[in-house]
């Protein structure tokens, strides 16, 4: 794992400034860094005046703070446990286990064994409880972490953190199953090639048919399988943790967290089987439905929706009634909600590129049915309407006649708003990256720094000599065979789809470098092909410089390379307060020191990675290089922090194997919608920074998550 070092240098406004410029470097803080560099630590006192015959590597020193700092805590820790047994509140901020990117690297592999089972809402109208008043509570809902003492804590994780993490687990399912539809497809496609000038060609029809199958059904049953799915049990009335406006990127998510529980009907109801759960109602009884114009008949006027029942479709999709429709399973359940005035959540499909499976799905609240009837279709068979109206006191509707109003991408460099400079890059990126600044009243661009799109090496770093390459042509195929693909575990890292995308964080991921076989275009080379999103840097009122993209991106995809010039982290020591500098820390997280979430272990370490040549006792303290991206490095550098990032950090390796110098990689955690800024987590843990007076610093965070931790460090 790779933590940034990121210390704000406006304590007093909270600003995260973008560059430092040399007139303006003001002195570093001390940190106790436990392995990161928050910021660069200096000599503790003792030490400082003690005069050296000789020069002596600032290492030392380092490591003295660290244990000095790891001793104080500790100390504290020990004093305030007889409080803590009784308040265990208290103990929830002491220097826990870092909540940082190691967690977001992590959170993918952390909830793939935990299962989860919620009660039913208790943001329902007019129902019982009954026998759900006693929350059955499973893994997914709490987490145990263990602080610097061994103190247990455990920390109930809210809805929205639970609806989170089940849809990243969702999408790192999907991505498995899309990997192996990917490699099933082409072995049929060799199968096909083969059989050409061949009598029989059954057998590849066969494999052509048998790839036929969708990776997020298969995503969905293994969840179910697992009993993953959060929310299992259906609810009446709102979903915790899913506001109005959610967006689902297919109907298979809604399965995942419980919002909707079937991938293909349009109405989900409520069975017989509820019925000793909700003793007061009549059932069947309609909980969601989703308008998604499958239906001829259907009508869409935002506030006021008529429905067309369920059955009687040509399910060939060209949405035309071929039979009469019953009075019975969905439409029943509508006119039972009628009846008990049992509110229903409505869900709009709308068209989208973004989406696999071509739509997007907007959560626009509850609604009341208040009228059915039956009479003839367009189509001359007789069909069911229920005429629903939207439940007054709720937030605006998202929608607009299934239109999209959440902000409108700009079309043309004339269209940006508060436009300071039209490219960042100076025409090093294939895109250009304009930066606007609707905030200051005298608006000005970012400077104090040269942009560079790759990674400078700084002077006493040498990189490695590349390493032996696969044997592969053109791109890289067979897993079995490629070199490559052993290192990380038998298999590539990468599916093909929307470009390449990585199936999940690991330790590091080992691409195809200068001496391999394979071309540019092979998927194992999917972090080297630069951006691809159309990004902006903006300016904030509280966080400075920030940025967005103006493109969807999905879970999985490679956002930026972290650039600057490669140091080592001992010429820095000298050098005032740094914001940009980022530690490469990827022996430390796959060793697990300093309490980092270890991550995937396929990854096959090298001998020469594993211990030759490195001093335990310094790599347990302090990564030995770092990306200073200071006065020069790329879009990386504006990204900001969060509690809740929707980017994660990964090492990759691809013209050496040495993890000490790995490259670092910013890779979408989420599927990421348009305008929506992009953050990961710096990392720090709570009371590691300290002032020059040997105080331990706080930072307020303003990050604006749901889960914000109030404090950066």
């Amino acid at each position: 794992m790779v933590v940034k070092s990121r210390v704000l240098r406006s304590a007093t406004n909270g600003e995260l400034h973008s560059s430092v410029t040399p007139e303006e470097k003001p002195k570093r803080a001390k940190v106790a860094t436990r392995g990161r560099k928050n910021v660069k630590a200096a000599a503790v006192k003792g030490d400082a005046e003690e005069p050296s015959p000789s020069p002596q590597r600032r290492t030392s020193a380092r490591i003295q703070i660290k244990q000095l700092a790891e001793k104080e805590l500790l100390v504290r820790q020990r004093v305030e446990l007889p409080d803590e047994t009784d308040s265990p509140s208290k103990r929830t901020k002491k220097n826990g286990p870092l909540r940082s990117k190691r967690n977001t690297k992590s959170k993918d592999k952390a909830v793939e064994d935990k299962a989860v089972a919620v009660p039913v809402s208790n943001d329902v109208t007019n129902s019982k409880d009954g026998g759900a008043s006693e929350p059955e509570v499973c893994a997914l809902e709490k987490s145990t972490t263990a602080d610097e003492g061994g103190l247990a804590n455990v920390v109930e994780k809210s809805d929205h953190a639970k609806v989170k993490e089940t849809l990243r687990l969702f999408n790192k399912y999907y991505l498995h199953f899309v990997q192996e539809e990917e490699q099933r497809c082409k072995k049929a496609e060799v199968a096909q090639k083969a059989s050409k000038g061949s009598k029989s060609k059954v057998a590849p029809e066969e494999d052509t048919k048998s790839k036929r199958k969708r990776p997020d059904l298969k995503a969905i049953t293994k969840m179910m399988e697992a009993n993953e799915i959060l929310n299992p049990e259906k609810r009446i009335g709102n979903i915790p943790g899913i506001s109005i406006g959610h967006r689902f990127y297919s109907r298979a998510e809604m399965v995942a967290v419980g919002f909707h529980s079937h991938w293909l009907n349009g109405i989900d109801y409520m069975g017989l089987s509820y019925s000793k759960m909700y003793s007061n109602y009549s059932f069947p009884v309609a909980v969601s439905i989703v308008l998604s114009g499958m239906y001829e008949d259907d009508l869409d006027n935002a506030e006021d929706v008529v429905y067309t029942g369920q059955g009687g479709q040509d399910l060939t999709g060209n949405k035309r009634q071929i039979r009469d429709q019953v009075m019975e399973r969905g439409n029943l359940a509508l006119k039972n909600c009628i009846e008990q005035a049992v509110p229903v959540r409505v869900l709009r499909g709308h068209e989208s590129a973004s989406s696999y499976c071509g739509k997007l799905y907007t959560y626009d609240g509850l609604y009341k049915v208040i009228q059915y009837w039956a009479e003839k279709g367009i189509s001359g068979f007789t069909v069911f309407k229920f005429r629903l109206r939207r439940i007054e006191g709720q937030s605006l509707l998202t929608t607009n006649q299934v239109q999209f109003v959440y902000g409108r991408v700009p079309k043309s460099v004339s269209e940006i708003r508060g436009l300071v400079c039209e490219d960042i890059t100076g025409s090093q990126e294939d895109i250009p990256i304009p930066a606007t600044n609707l905030v200051d009243d005298q608006p000005v661009a970012p400077t104090g720094f040269t942009y560079c799109k790759s990674i400078k090496v700084g002077h006493g770093v040498k990189l490695p000599s590349n390493a032996n390459g696969c044997d592969c042509r053109g791109s890289c195929i067979s897993s079995r065979t490629c070199s490559c693909a052993k290192l990380n575990g038998l298999d590539f890292p990468y599916v093909h789809r929307d470009g390449g995308r990585l199936i999940e964080a690991k330790d590091v991921v080992y691409e195809c470098g200068p001496n391999c076989g394979c071309g540019p275009g092979c998927v194992n080379r999917t972090s080297q092909r630069g951006i691809k999103y159309r990004l902006e840097v903006f300016r904030t009122p509280k966080k400075g410089w920030a940025v967005r993209s103006w493109d969807f991106i999905p879970s999985g995809a490679p956002v930026c390379e972290y650039t600057g010039v490669l140091s080592r982290t001992d010429d820095l020591d000298h050098v005032s307060e740094n914001n940009y500098i980022f530690d490469i820390d990827c022996l430390q997280t796959i060793r697990g020191f300093g309490g980092r979430m270890r991550r995937s272990r396929d990854a096959s370490l090298l001998p020469n990675n594993s211990a030759d040549g490195i001093d335990d006792q310094r790599s347990e303290s302090v990564p030995e290089f770092c990306v200073d991206a200071c006065s020069t490095g790329n879009i990386a550098r504006f990204i900001n922090h969060s509690c809740e990032p929707n980017l994660f950090v990964q090492c990759v390796l691809s013209s050496h194997h040495d993890i000490k110098l790995a490259r670092v990689v910013l890779f979408a955690a989420e599927n990421i919608p348009p305008l929506q800024e992009l953050t990961y987590d710096y990392g720090y843990a709570l009371d590691s920074v300290y002032g020059s007076d040997g105080k331990i610093k706080q930072m307020p965070c303003f990050c604006g998550a749901t889960e914000c931790r109030k404090r950066l460090f």
